[in-house]
């Protein structure tokens, strides 16, 4: 995909909209998601996804629940409060940045 360096900056706000929608994940169930809402458009590898998990985790952005399904252990993701705020705040950001470069790229249309 030719566009994969621009997905790859905004995967932790992949991550933590998907969360704030859908209360708690599990990883697979992750990457399902974002293949499904992206038409086959994007695939989160495991290799991107868990190092992004654990980094979240590891700031205090969300909080791990492992359980039993189907005899094997799952873990579950969910935002913790302070998680929660900082997906607000990343997904203003992130909106402000969609402004900017349809500014740069078509100053004639606005989202306004």
């Amino acid at each position: 995909m030719g566009n994969s360096k621009l997905y790859k900056g905004s995967l932790t706000t992949i991550i933590m909209k998907l969360l704030a929608e859908n209360d708690k994940m599990y990883g697979y169930e992750i990457t399902q998601k974002v293949k499904k809402l992206t038409q086959g458009e994007l695939n989160i590898t495991e290799g991107a996804l868990y190092p992004a998990l654990h980094k979240l985790e590891a700031d205090g952005l969300l909080h791990v629940e492992v359980k039993k399904v189907d005899n094997r252990l799952r873990k579950y993701y969910k935002l913790t409060e302070k998680g929660t705020k900082e997906t607000a705040n990343l997904l203003t950001e992130l909106q402000r940045y969609i402004e900017t470069m349809q500014h740069l790229v078509n100053p004639k249309f606005s989202l306004d």
